[in-house]
């Protein structure tokens, strides 16, 4: 019984200080201010990072299209591209960081990033436990919106995911601890204000798109405080949006009616915590073609960066088929790229040229081997679509 009570004071005090960080991060964003206006600035710098595995190859592609459509204004000097080395996992673990001081430094110095999947290492696979480097990115530059578009038009889906980025299950995901050697704790964390500015940004979304339906994902009959207050919270701002239909899902009857050819088309925008979101815009990834064709964009209030919603794949690294990755992934988070620094003619041009080499056309097929076009191939595919 003295052990017991000697590691519960040992839990008490790491508790406490996971506690005081959280509270430190809600004194943070009351002091927020407003979103950063693209259109006052002189030059937006966008940063431009490779990862690991087959990041780098599918990044280098977004990049070569995205200065593509950006050609007259990277000329002009209204847009820069600024190469950010240093996140790869063999530098990661060499600093013993998630995410390396120079790194974040060069982060911080752009107003808007272009990353590629990184590796995150997990108990058992011989790698320091080293937090996420995208979970470090969100919390450091507090990209509290993940967005998640999935279409699929032949199948009548058009649906937008709003995932709360900064709180939920991966908020503290590496601060949690063992008490003893039989019990184990992690966290989850909820805050009133996390809550709000996510609803907030999903309603004003659904308002702008003349979309009438959002539909909130949870847990809140088994996870009652931390689900319910994002429920109850979420319910509040949606009273100040009468003409949207907000109905409720539970995560796990979500994820089945997703495949229901019936249902399924009714969705519109769905708005979840964090680790809920992740698991469901993955499924729902799977109907546009898998993980490899989604792109979704992590918004805050001063930064944004867009990314890949898959892994880094290593194995094909190591199989030598990284060359036939496919870019589309980075391409459609290059789509919301351009649409959140206002250019969404720009936006609305490379979103139909991939709809045409993706779901029309097709004269190229990605398959990950040598049966189909390189990444390379399909980047130049695009680009001569881009010209027609």
């Amino acid at each position: 019984m003295e052990d017991y009570e000697k590691q519960l004071e040992i839990a008490c005090e790491k508790f406490k200080k996971v506690l005081e960080g959280q509270l430190k991060r809600v004194e943070d964003m009351k002091a927020q201010g407003g979103f950063v206006d693209y259109t006052k600035l002189d030059c937006i710098k966008i940063g431009v990072c490779g990862g690991d595995g087959i990041g780098p190859t599918i990044t280098a592609q977004a990049r070569r299209v995205l200065e593509f459509v950006l050609a007259d204004l990277k000329e002009a000097g209204r847009v820069e591209f600024i190469d950010i080395d240093g996140l790869t996992i063999e530098n990661r673990i060499k600093q013993k960081k998630a995410i390396p001081d120079d790194v974040m430094a060069a982060l911080k110095g752009c107003h808007i990033i272009l990353k590629g999947p990184t590796t995150t290492p997990q108990k058992g696979d011989g790698m320091p436990n080293i937090e996420s480097a995208n979970v470090a990115m969100r919390k450091a530059l507090d990209l509290f919106a993940n967005i998640r578009p999935v279409k699929v038009p032949s199948e009548g889906i058009n649906w937008t995911i709003f995932r709360e980025n900064t709180e939920g299950g991966y908020a503290v995901g590496s601060s949690g601890f063992n008490v003893t050697d039989d019990l184990a704790v992690d966290f989850t964390i909820t805050t009133k204000q996390g809550s709000e500015r996510i609803a907030r940004l999903a309603y004003e979304y659904a308002r702008k798109n003349g979309l009438g339906r959002v539909s909130l994902v949870t847990k809140a009959n088994v996870i009652k405080t931390t689900d319910g207050n994002f429920l109850e919270d979420c319910h509040k701002v949606a009273n100040e949006y009468p003409e949207i239909v907000t109905d409720e899902w539970y995560a796990d009857i979500m994820t089945a009616k997703l495949v229901d050819t019936k249902r399924r088309k009714d969705f519109q925008v769905l708005l979840l915590p964090n680790l809920y979101g992740d698991i469901i815009s993955d499924e729902a990834a799977e109907f546009q073609g898998g993980v490899g064709t989604a792109g979704c964009a992590n918004i805050g209030k001063k930064y944004a960066m867009f990314e890949a919603i898959h892994g880094s794949a290593p194995r094909m690294v190591k199989e030598g088929r990284a060359k036939y990755a496919d870019p589309c992934s980075m391409l459609r988070a290059c789509v919301m790229l351009l649409s959140h620094i206002g250019l969404q003619e720009r936006a609305d041009r490379l979103e139909r040229a991939l709809d045409i080499c993706s779901f029309e056309e097709k004269k190229l097929v990605i398959t990950g081997r040598e049966t189909g076009a390189t990444c390379e191939q399909f980047g130049d595919y695009v680009m001569e679509t881009l010209n027609k």
